[in-house]
């Protein structure tokens, strides 16, 4: 071990009482709960711009909405590294609650009305948002049982899918115009801004209050102190293993169903499409399923990589027949379902980087995770566009050499998957 991982190898003795406790503690699980609705709140505030296009595209005078999402990524990206040194440094307390308040203050900032305060107030709610998933893996990871880990970050991450898919539904119903409410979309935005609010607070009431697990991010605040967590995650070859697996078992479903699949399966298959749109939305129904079932197998067997593995494997099946195999071979909607299902494997790497590095590094650690996944869907996202081509004169042929890169994604994936340690609590109770 380097000098710099052995800086972290001891824990304030203060903490050793409420870090990973063998029991479940209901504070804490509330805790954890409140930062899960909270990554529910903030995809249902992302998802919301895409129902109001409309007025939004009236507001503005044209339709921003591409270049808007785009901002929000970029900065969703940049933020992980932050929201990870943060939560080390100053604990889930000091910093949870914040990031809700951003989100709330971003939906406040939208809602006056312009394309300047739309796209800033976007990219505000976007680094606040980061706290979310990173905060509740955080929580999860130092205050509930470390046999429960991969569970409920698979809990966390349904939810946030559920956000997603349910979600934007009130929000089209209240802006309706021809439903009862017909509510404006600036108050929708308002609403968003005080449920923000009363989750903040709510939050911040419950929420242990403790600092950071390393007591070296309390020494002088500088660019080289917070550059030592960096390093060591990075210096770490198991994290970029991590990280590495983690955004190819995502892609094929972030960006080959849920961006290509309608036009994959209405042109490219002849599918009609309220057909195409039906089938597509069993993916995320499937993470809904698949992230805390396959989180629940691992925690239950104490083992990582047979439930990797295994769930990688049906997830390059399900893609080679989504791509292969004409569409009414199979039952309907079952490939999408069980693609959906299979790709929560993806979430087993955000535990193993918790565990494969320093235990007081798991925010940096899982904001490091959440950068290589989406700077791995940045990288693969112009490539399978490219290999599309034209989107309005695509053919079966092309879809599917488009969208070779994400199946050969998957059995990198599954290869470097044999070269991740296996973290589980059963092999650590036997060493």
């Amino acid at each position: 071990m380097s000098v710099i991982s052995a800086n972290f190898s001891a824990a304030p003795a203060r903490q050793a009482d409420t870090a990973n406790p063998s029991a479940l503690r209901p504070l804490y699980v509330l805790a954890w709960f409140l930062c899960a609705a909270f990554y529910f709140y903030q995809y249902a505030v992302r998802s919301a711009p895409g129902v109001m296009q409309e007025e939004l595209t009236q507001a503005w005078g044209g339709n921003h909405i591409g270049s808007m999402i785009a901002a929000y990524y970029v900065a969703y990206a940049l933020m992980a590294l932050v929201a990870g040194v943060l939560l080390d440094r100053y604990g889930a307390h000091a910093t949870i609650p914040s990031g809700i308040a951003v989100v709330a203050v971003g939906c406040l900032v939208f809602a006056q009305g312009g394309e300047a305060a739309g796209m800033g107030g976007f990219v505000l709610q976007a680094m606040g948002a980061i706290f979310a998933f990173i905060g509740s893996s955080y929580v999860a990871a130092r205050y509930l049982p470390p046999r429960m880990l991969a569970l409920f970050v698979g809990l966390t991450q349904c939810l946030g899918m559920a956000g997603a898919a349910f979600g934007s539904k009130p929000v089209h119903l209240l802006i309706d115009p021809a439903g009862s409410v017909h509510m404006a979309w600036q108050q929708v935005w308002l609403g968003f801004a005080a449920l923000g609010a009363v989750l903040a607070v709510a939050t911040w009431l419950v929420m242990p209050r403790e600092g950071g697990d390393s007591h070296t991010h309390h020494g002088p605040l500088s660019a080289g102190s917070l550059m030592v967590p960096f390093r060591t995650v990075f210096a770490n070859r198991q994290s970029w293993i991590a990280g590495a697996i983690g955004g190819l078992l995502f892609v094929p479903t972030t960006i080959g169903a849920l961006v290509w699949g309608t036009l994959m399966l209405h042109v490219g298959e002849g599918t009609s499409m309220a057909f195409a749109a039906s089938d597509v939305s069993m993916v995320p129904i499937g993470w809904v399923i698949g992230c805390p079932l396959l989180g629940y197998i691992s925690d239950r067997i104490g083992r990582r990589r047979p439930v990797l593995i295994g769930g990688a494997a049906v997830l390059l099946a399900a893609c080679l027949v989504a791509v292969y195999v004409p569409v009414g071979i199979m039952p309907r909607y079952s490939v999408a379902l069980v693609m959906g299902i299979a790709s929560g494997a993806a979430m087993i790497p955000f535990s193993s980087m918790k565990e494969i590095n320093p235990p007081q590094l798991k925010g940096t650690a899982a904001g490091v995770m959440n950068f290589m996944v989406f700077l791995t869907t940045g990288i693969m996202s112009p490539v399978v566009s490219a290999l599309m081509g034209n989107g309005e004169q695509v053919s079966m042929p092309t879809i599917q050499h488009a969208f070779l890169p994400l199946i050969a994604g998957v059995v990198v994936a599954i290869g470097l998957a044999f070269c991740l340690r296996e973290t589980g609590w059963k092999v650590n109770s036997q060493g």
